[in-house]
């Protein structure tokens, strides 16, 4: 899959399974030498929030719905950034703390347009992707509720 703007392919899984960020990386990259940088973020489900020890967290989507948003946010970051290649993986299922939820790797030329369009990607993805969190700790299970600083984050991307 390439989206409207970029000159690389475009990955965007949801899976149980666990990813392995060297591998997807050298897929971005193979036979590729147009590109010169490579930006990552791999998010890591915590041990803690707010002090509070996490057991567990799950996490859940809206089957179809979820690719669909974020190859319209995809869409979107090569758009404003000259992007050489995406991949997007996000994991669903129930997470001990430790274990890798989400990658976002972004493809260009030069670092900057790399940087941006992965910062833009996973602040879209913390507050308006189609994810629902439960986290289990000591105290009970319950969903987890938006945060006021990632709308504040993801803001900056719809100010002129």
């Amino acid at each position: 899959m390439t989206s409207p703007a970029t000159t690389g392919p475009v990955t965007i899984r949801i899976q149980e399974d666990d990813f392995d960020i060297a591998r997807e990386i050298a897929l971005l990259t193979r036979s590729r030498t147009d590109i010169g940088a490579v930006v990552s973020f791999s998010g890591i489900c915590r041990g803690d929030e707010d002090s509070a020890k996490i057991a567990a967290l799950t996490l859940e989507h809206y089957p179809g719905m979820a690719e669909e948003e974020i190859k319209r946010h995809v869409d979107e970051a090569t758009t404003r950034w000259p992007l050489n290649g995406v991949t997007v993986i996000h994991r669903v299922g129930r997470f001990m703390p430790g274990q890798n939820i989400v990658l976002v790797l972004t493809a260009s030329q030069h670092r900057q347009a790399a940087f941006q369009a992965a910062e833009f990607l996973m602040d879209y993805l913390k507050t308006s992707a189609p994810f629902w969190k439960k986290e289990e700790s000591a105290t009970g299970t319950g969903w987890v509720e938006a945060h006021a600083r990632d709308d504040e984050a993801a803001a900056r991307w719809t100010k002129p």
